[in-house]
């Protein structure tokens, strides 16, 4: 039996490059080289017909770590709760009062960057609070 050893995490959306590159700012991600041949992403997707040009987009974890994010566009928009969402971890290693700054700091910054604060979830009051957003498209995700 083999073991799985890389996770991709692929989100369906309207604009992939728009929610990509807001992704890679809120992670820290970068957008990985052009295929080979290619001198830019502009300009493998120019050679793509026309039907598939801006259909999909990718950020990758610089450090090899984190999981791929990939991008796709779908025809339909979302309506529903995701059934998956990210947990973006911020306030790691921090308890209290300084746990809750550092969650609040990190929303005001992804709310700059077009995220929506939904509301602060609340287990004991701070420790165990996490902050619920939608990202620029409405997909759920948590800042923990």
């Amino acid at each position: 039996m083999s073991s799985i050893r890389q996770v991709q995490v692929t989100f369906d959306c309207a604009e992939p490059e728009r929610v990509a590159r807001f992704w890679c700012e809120v992670l820290g991600y970068v957008v990985p080289p052009p295929p080979e041949g290619f001198a830019t992403w502009d300009a493998y997707d120019r050679s793509l017909p026309p039907e598939r040009q801006g259909s999909a987009f990718a950020c990758i974890d610089p450090s090899g770590v984190g999981p791929r994010l990939f991008f796709q566009r779908v025809p339909e928009g979302k309506v529903v709760k995701n059934r998956v969402h990210l947990d973006v971890r911020v306030g790691t290693g921090l308890v209290g009062e300084e746990r809750l700054a550092a969650l609040e700091a990190e929303c005001a910054r992804l709310v700059a960057l077009g995220a929506v604060r939904v509301q602060l979830l609340s287990a004991d009051g701070v420790n165990e609070s996490c902050i619920a957003m939608q990202d620029i498209e409405g997909n759920e995700f948590c800042l923990d």
